[in-house]
């Protein structure tokens, strides 16, 4: 529970989309990134590709990170 998978998209250092597996959808920061979250959250394909992410990008490495743990 601890571990948390982040997907953003910048432009000219500005963070425009985010995905988060906590909240488990895509949060725009900026009026394209509002617009494109409301797009790509209607699509259950591509929010179960981001959620997998998690188990299958840091469950995965976290050992490789973390070695003690």
């Amino acid at each position: 529970k601890d571990i948390q998978y982040v997907d953003s998209y910048c432009y000219n250092k500005l963070e425009l989309i985010r995905f988060d597996s906590n909240v488990g959808k895509y949060v725009g920061y900026t009026e394209l990134g509002v617009k494109n979250a409301e797009i790509w959250n209607k699509d259950p394909s591509q929010i179960a590709s981001e959620r997998a992410q998690r188990e299958t990008y840091c469950l995965h490495n976290v050992g490789n990170w973390y070695p003690n743990m």
